[in-house]
């Protein structure tokens, strides 16, 4: 009887979204945590002229960079967690990045204007937010490394054969009366007695003749 092998697709070991989501995460947070050493913690959301590798920071836009740093390392621990942390790197810094924008007038009309430059965004910071969404977007559709397991099941036991016994033998075996082995079979009128030996015994004939010739 042929077995049949069922084929499973799982995700197996850590996955390149794991790993390029926790890089993100370390390079987020290192960079949260020299922007906190240059700024320190005073004028929290205001609009010092401090400066790191060309992009303009706050402390509030550190603490920024330490929460997405954060959240990119301990999202990294699955396959899962990695890819929403995908989605919300795309969605929140293509949202900060269009806000970005409007605050430096690349895009003429800002409709929240009234709310200033709390991050402290120049050109600079707007293209890294813009760069942060696309890998965020990357991350969020990249394929699983998957591999397949192939597993043979128990082996089914083998149907049990019926063996049919004819009617007339059936029929026989039920009116046939049991032979007992150890009972001498029965002697006939005709039967000749054996000696234990096996020859058959001599019978004396009497002598009629001599007797009438003496009367």
């Amino acid at each position: 009887m042929a077995r049949s092998e069922d084929t499973h697709i799982r995700v197996s070991g850590i996955q390149p979204v794991q790993v390029l989501a926790g890089l993100i995460g370390l390079v987020y947070l290192a960079l949260g945590i020299v922007g906190f050493a240059r700024t320190g913690f005073s004028d929290f959301a205001g609009n010092p002229e401090v400066m790191l590798l060309g992009f303009m920071i706050n402390p509030l836009h550190n603490l920024v960079h330490v929460v997405v740093g954060v959240l990119g390392i301990v999202m990294a621990s699955s396959s899962a967690t990695s890819r929403i942390f995908g989605w919300l790197l795309f969605l929140g810094f293509g949202v900060v990045s269009i806000w970005g924008l409007m605050i430096t007038g690349i895009i003429s009309r800002n409709p929240v204007s009234g709310m200033g430059n709390p991050l402290n965004l120049n050109a600079a910071d707007n293209w890294l937010h813009v760069v942060s969404a696309i890998v965020g977007l990357v991350l969020a559709v990249m394929p699983a490394r998957k591999v397949a397991h192939i597993s043979s099941p128990a082996s089914t036991p083998a149907d049990a054969t019926t063996v049919s016994t004819p009617p007339a033998a059936a029929a026989q075996t039920q009116t046939m009366p049991p032979v007992d082995s150890t009972r001498e079979p029965a002697m006939g009128a005709d039967a000749t007695p054996t000696e234990p030996s096996g020859t058959p015994k001599q019978h004396r004939m009497p002598r009629l003749g001599r007797r009438s010739a003496a009367h």
